[in-house]
Parts: structure tokens; C-alpha cells; sequence
């Protein structure tokens, strides 16, 4: 799962104790695992090794530079939804050749960069995007390459927020209007309509899902390849699941399993985007103990984070496991679920510091009854849309992130402070 692990009672990161790192650099803070973020990616790769898919990193996940520049040196590409995404990517390593440049709202500003800097694949939303693109490469010169996003009509099975490949989303074109698509734009004067892409949501804990799609989506190819369309590439986008809980994850190789036999013989170039697969394990967010108090029939632990740190669980109704840094080892949990199997529990609201009722890590949870201020709380698997949803809500500066290198840790994003909170508005 990762590198996060309990050794005599205390939570380490790697072969660095957790609490020794907030200890110096206090909390709230992101702590990542630079193996779990190597060895997700590689499994990735070894899954789909027969497809020869190429791995499009989804920066909108997890989007710390240092992170990026991990995966950059382990030969992955990156998936962008933003001309800052694009910036980050650069600025880790990345190459603009291998990066796609997705998102339903590009604007002509971040269009212009993306062709400046040679990107090497547009995700194509819409009719009116796929001519504003065109328009400007041809006032630069430039023959960009596309992909056509469709939406198969698939159920994800993933939360209402984060269902994307529905005909009732913003993301996309349905598959019945794909072929009108490339009669009308498929020999446009500068934009290269060379593929097709899905996304369908994210997590989707069930790969017949993507063989569903990937069903739908293929006698499109053969028809577009049969009115002369020269379709080489199928980005079959991300949403494989992550472990938020011990054993509720879907293998890769089960995602590999129900797809590469019906893509295998196709003469198609494969792409990937997974994020949260790849991120979300390697990084938790640990937080201290600031009150305990009682309300009506609930005991609420007050937590130095929240929703402004980590805004998944009122958002997307998210589980992330919590426990103790140093519960010791009677109390330490044989797996991460949602009642462990210990004595001595007692449920808490985890809540944060600021004026929302929303503003929660976790309900009715059950935690080491003995939870006292000045502890130490991990929640887990927040490596995925974690910090990279941070807000300053409430004036609340924004955490440090550390990254774990086995025996070795360093700083790679400091802790905000009040004056970075009015730099911009001075």
C-alpha cells in the first residue's frame, strides 16, 4: 500500500518517525513518501507493459514541484488542466512533448503558451475549443496535435462531484457526436485530429467500467479510420482507485486485465492519466490536538487542520483513516478501516479550527479513548487532492510539505506565514 507504518507504537515515514519531523517543523503538515510515489508509478507502467502505455501524470492531483520532478526522473509525462499546471511541469523537468493539455475551459492566453512550448497533445472538449485552437495555430504556425474527448455514457460509480463520462457532464462530447466532429473538423488548416480520449470519474473501483468504455468507444475508431481519419491515439484517461481503506482498492493489474485485451492488436499508441492512484498513498497529513470538549451526546477532538487543508471529506463525503503518531503498541491498528478491531475505543468528531459546521476530517470515529491535547493525528492516503485544494479560508496560512527519502527528509514547501497571506494585496 505504502511506507507509512507503525514500528513499536509510533508511525514512521519511511525510516523517519513522523513525529520527529513535526516535532521541527510543527503542524499541520504534508509528509510524502518518495518510494510509495516511485513504486505506484512503476506499477503502473509494469500493469499495462503490453499496451507499451505511456503514463500521462495527473498534476491536478498532486501538484508540488519536487513531486513532479520524482516522477519526471522515473520517465513519466503529465496530464494538465492549466497553463500553471503546465508551468509546474516545466519547472519540475517535465517535457512539453509529453505533456496533454485537457480541461473544459482553456483560455486563448494558456492555449498560446501550451503551442509555444511545444505541447505535445491537446484533450479537445468542445466544437468552439477545437476552433479557437486551430485559429491560433494557425496564426503561429503551428500543427498541433488533438485528441477528442468522448463521453461514452458510462457509469463510474464514483461520487455525483467527480462522474465525468455521463452525457449529463460539462467534460466532453457525446460519442454520437464524435464522427459529425471529425467530418466537420478532422482536416482543419492546423489543428490534427489524431485521437480519442475518456475520462470517466474518479475513483472507479471497477474495471469493467473501462472495458464498458473502451467497447463503446472502438467501433467509433473503425469508423473514423474507415472514412480515411488517421486515429493513432486512445487516452484512456485515469480514476483508478487508491486504497483508503485496507483491502477496498482495486488492483492495477485488474484495470490492466480488463482493457489490454481488447486494445492489444488496434495499432493505437495508449495513454494513461492516473493521479490519485499514483499520489494519494504517498502522502498524509498529520495534524495536532488542540481541545477536546463534548456536545450533547458527541465527543469532538479539535484538530489544528481542516477542511481548508484537507476539504475531501465534507466535499466528496471522503473516508481517510485517522490514528494517533504514537499510539503505542497496544493500540496500534493492524490495518486501516473504519471500526478497528482494538479494545479501548471510543468515537470522535475530528473537527477543524474554522467557522463552518462542514468543516470536519471525520464523524463518529473511533479513536484510543486516552486521545489528549498535544497528540499527534495522522490521516492517511491524503496524498491526492490534499494540499493541492488548500484555501486560506479563515486567513489560515497554508501547511508545510516534507518529502521522506528513506532515512532522509527535507522541506519542499514551507509553511505560510501571516505575511504571505497580504503579499499580493500590499
Amino acid at each position: 500500500m505504502d511506507y507509512f507504518e507503525y514500528r513499536g507504537g509510533r508511525l514512521f515515514a519511511e525510516n523517519v518517525p513522523a513525529a520527529d519531523i513535526a516535532a521541527a517543523v510543527g503542524t499541520p503538515v504534508y509528509i510524502y513518501s518518495r518510494r510509495t510515489l516511485q513504486e505506484h508509478y512503476d506499477k503502473v507502467v509494469h500493469a499495462f507493459r503490453l499496451l507499451e502505455a505511456e503514463v500521462r501524470f495527473s498534476v491536478k492531483s498532486c501538484s508540488n514541484v519536487h513531486l513532479l520532478r520524482v516522477l519526471a526522473e522515473a520517465g513519466a509525462g503529465f496530464d494538465i488542466v492549466s497553463g500553471g499546471e503546465l508551468y509546474r511541469a516545466l519547472k519540475a523537468g517535465g517535457r512539453a512533448e509529453q505533456c496533454v493539455f485537457a480541461g473544459v475551459g482553456k483560455t486563448a492566453d494558456e492555449m498560446r503558451y501550451a503551442l509555444g512550448e511545444g505541447v505535445g497533445m491537446f484533450n479537445v472538449e468542445s466544437e468552439a475549443e477545437f476552433e479557437l485552437l486551430d485559429h491560433l495555430a494557425r496564426e503561429l504556425g503551428i500543427r498541433p496535435r488533438c485528441a477528442l474527448r468522448v463521453n461514452p455514457d458510462v457509469d463510474a460509480q464514483a461520487h455525483r462531484h467527480t462522474t465525468t463520462g455521463k452525457k449529463e457532464t460539462k467534460f466532453g462530447v457525446d460519442l454520437d457526436r464524435a464522427e459529425a466532429f471529425f467530418t466537420k473538423y478532422g482536416r482543419a488548416p492546423a489543428a490534427q485530429l489524431v485521437g480519442l480520449h475518456f475520462h470517466l470519474g474518479s475513483p472507479t473501483y471497477d474495471p469493467a467500467v473501462y472495458a464498458a468504455a473502451v467497447n463503446k468507444v472502438l467501433p467509433l475508431i473503425d469508423t473514423l479510420r474507415a472514412a480515411g481519419f488517421a486515429v493513432e491515439i486512445f487516452n484512456l484517461g485515469g480514476g483508478f482507485a487508491a486504497c483508503y481503506e485496507t483491502g477496498r482498492a482495486t488492483l492495477i493489474e485488474d484495470y490492466a486485465d480488463a482493457v489490454v485485451p481488447l486494445l492489444k492488436d488496434k495499432g493505437l499508441k495508449i495513454l494513461l492519466e492516473p493521479g490519485r492512484f499514483i499520489s494519494a498513498n504517498a502522502g498524509i497529513l498529520v495534524s495536532g490536538v488542540q481541545y477536546l470538549k463534548t456536545g450533547g451526546s458527541r465527543t469532538f477532538a479539535v484538530v489544528d487542520t481542516g477542511m481548508h487543508h484537507l476539504i475531501r471529506p465534507p466535499l466528496y463525503d471522503a473516508f481517510h483513516f485517522i490514528w494517533p503518531v504514537e499510539p503505542g503498541e497496544d493500540l496500534t491498528p493492524p490495518h486501516r478501516l473504519a471500526q478497528p478491531p482494538l479494545p479501548g475505543l471510543k468515537k470522535f468528531d475530528v473537527v477543524g479550527p474554522l467557522c463552518e459546521t462542514g468543516d470536519f476530517l471525520a464523524r463518529e470515529r473511533p479513536l484510543p479513548s486516552g486521545v489528549k491535547r498535544g497528540d499527534l493525528l495522522a490521516v492517511f492516503t491524503a496524498g491526492a487532492y490534499g494540499m493541492v485544494m488548500a484555501s486560506n479560508y479563515n486567513s489560515q496560512p497554508r501547511p508545510a510539505e516534507v518529502l521522506v527519502d528513506h532515512d532522509s527528509w527535507q522541506i519542499i514547501r514551507k509553511r505560510e506565514t501571516y505575511e504571505d497571506l497580504v503579499r499580493n494585496e500590499e
